[in-house]
């Protein structure tokens, strides 16, 4: 885009990197006032890669997702230019950039940095590929991991919510030793996207506490035990001195821009690069919602919730909680649903008849904005239907990937948008759930912020007020993560003095832009009890259908 905002030889600029599921966002941000001026956006050549290794054509397993790190750094070389060229500043005029990623998103690599899918003999390895935050396929891991925890009586355990997910750095290490051992020995260096990105950027290894401790099991410094990993396997139990590495804070500078990352983005070599972040807590001061209570909603393909509190409280299901993990001073919590835009984009892309997708086209509007148009201008419960948003399993409160969707009430006058509202509902009454668990943890939230591309959806919005009872914000930027890495960049740059200071200045926010219709809420909490009740029938052992059904699926797929 061309800048709306006239730069000048004083004005000071900084970048955020949003690096993403399918793409990666450079924005040009001014230090002064957090006014953007420039974006360019760059997909990733191979995306998400889910179903064939592209190295060798060799199909992947179910539930796996790798990707390759060489997308990463053409974002750097390509979407960096041209933000700057869109904004029409002078590159000299940055003096620092930050990134923010997917998590966990991780990879192993050489000592060197070196991601092992680039060496020649194991380029058709696929466990030598980054796994990208949605690789599923180590469920059995994290059950292992979690019932052993529970049994040893590990402290760390509470702190994730009485579960480690399969989608952490010590579940896919683990699947990794277990499933290529070789791959396993080869890798020194078993490091976050998060972390890797800024090795690339700045030349030298750092970690960040919000990935260690949210998704490398990090807590009152130290990581599990080598006693514990060894009960797990045997040869895991060094595993930790593949990841172990001093930790910086959020907003730390991680060193100066080489001079061969300046080549890729047309920067000055050695200007601040901020230490590592991602992508759900690196928002939360872009929205100016730091304060405890405030619960922010990254809403994509999948939402992550992330909130402030000033205790140390342990909520069943949550992802985590560690200190300093989105900023200095307080106790950071995550929570997150699997799947949200996923699943109506699932829906859309195989369920939406012919003439529904002609219709939209006539009047020039996506499948979604149409399938949004007339599912709401039904009332509660009038479709007659009740889903559960577990498509792609469910990260909180359940924390169980191997769950799948369920809809209930379906009849032969079941419309697609009875579904497609039903579905959006589902993910809803997800978020509501994670709330409550929260609430009854002592950890109030009065205040929901929407930051990320489902928010443009004014219907989504206005239901999930309804369904949750609570006044909803909006993050006063399209570019939310990219915003917030920036403002992590001004602060690796001595801009500011703390991230606190830099969100009060560079952020924003649109306060109670939807608040809930108190009628529509109160049919929503008898439609939220029908959803509690299929939530623990299917979810917490009463019936376990659905995973005796992914059995029967991935035997039938060998």
């Amino acid at each position: 885009m061309s800048s709306a905002v006239s730069a000048n030889n004083t004005d000071r600029y900084v970048i955020g990197v949003d690096y993403g599921t399918l793409s990666g966002r450079a924005l040009v941000v001014r230090v002064d006032d957090g006014a953007e001026v420039g974006t360019a956006v760059h997909e990733y050549r191979h995306g998400v890669i889910d179903r064939t290794l592209p190295a060798t054509g060799e199909a992947l397993p179910p539930d796996w997702a790798l990707q390759d790190p060489e997308d990463y750094l053409e974002v750097l070389r390509t979407a960096v230019p041209a933000a700057i060229a869109a904004a029409g500043i002078h590159p000299a005029s940055v003096i620092g950039i930050a990134t923010d990623f997917t998590a966990c998103t991780v990879l192993p690599a050489l000592a060197d940095g070196t991601p092992l899918c680039t060496l020649p003999d194991l380029v058709g390895r696929p466990h030598a590929y980054p796994k990208l935050w949605k690789h599923h396929a180590a469920q059995g891991q994290a059950d292992r991991i979690n019932a052993l925890a529970h049994e040893r009586g590990e402290p760390w355990i509470n702190r994730y919510g009485g579960k480690i997910s399969s989608e952490w750095q010590f579940a896919k290490g683990l699947q990794l030793l277990e499933e290529d051992p070789e791959v396993y020995a080869r890798a020194e260096r078993w490091i976050e996207a998060a972390d890797w990105i800024i090795w690339q950027l700045c030349g030298a290894e750092t970690r960040n506490v919000c990935t260690a401790g949210y998704k490398g099991i990090f807590q009152d410094g130290q990581y599990p035990s080598a006693e514990y990993l060894a009960a797990l396997n045997p040869d895991f139990a060094g595993f930790v001195a593949k990841i172990e590495h001093p930790l910086l804070p959020l907003g730390a500078r991680a060193g100066g821009l080489t001079a061969e990352a300046a080549a890729w983005t047309g920067l000055t070599e050695g200007i601040a690069v901020a230490v590592g972040n991602v992508d759900a807590h690196v928002t939360a001061p872009a929205a100016q919602a730091i304060d405890p209570g405030q619960m922010v909603m990254i809403m994509g393909t999948s939402t992550c919730h992330v909130m402030n509190g000033e205790t140390l409280a342990e909520v069943p299901g949550m992802c985590g909680v560690v200190e300093g993990g989105i900023v200095a001073g307080g106790y950071g919590y995550e929570a997150g649903q699997s799947g949200v835009g996923d699943i109506f984009a699932w829906f859309v892309d195989s369920s939406l008849p012919a003439e529904y997708g002609a219709e939209a086209e006539r009047l020039g509007v996506s499948p979604h904005e149409y399938l949004s148009g007339l599912a709401a201008a039904q009332r509660v419960g009038q479709h007659g239907l009740v889903a559960l948003d577990w498509h792609n399993g469910n990260r909180s409160v359940l924390v169980d990937h191997e769950l799948s969707g369920v809809i209930v009430g379906q009849t032969l006058a079941t419309k697609p948008e009875d579904t497609y509202r039903a579905l959006v509902e589902a993910t809803a009454f997800g978020t509501r759930t994670i709330v409550d668990a929260f609430e009854g943890s002592g950890l109030p939230v009065r205040e929901l912020v929407a930051a990320g591309g489902l928010l443009k959806n004014a219907f989504l919005m206005q239901l999930y007020a309804d369904v949750t009872g609570r006044p909803l914000s909006i993050l006063g930027s399209e570019q939310g993560p990219a915003l917030g890495s920036a403002i992590h960049a001004a602060v690796a740059a001595g801009a500011y003095p703390d991230v606190p200071a830099a969100a009060a200045a560079m952020g924003r926010v649109q306060r109670r832009v939807y608040e809930p219709d108190p009628e529509r809420a109160k049919a929503y909490d008898a439609l939220y009890e029908e959803y509690r009740l299929l939530h623990d029938y299917f979810g917490r052992g009463t019936n376990d259908v659905l995973h005796r059904l992914r059995k029967i699926r991935n035997e039938a797929t060998k």
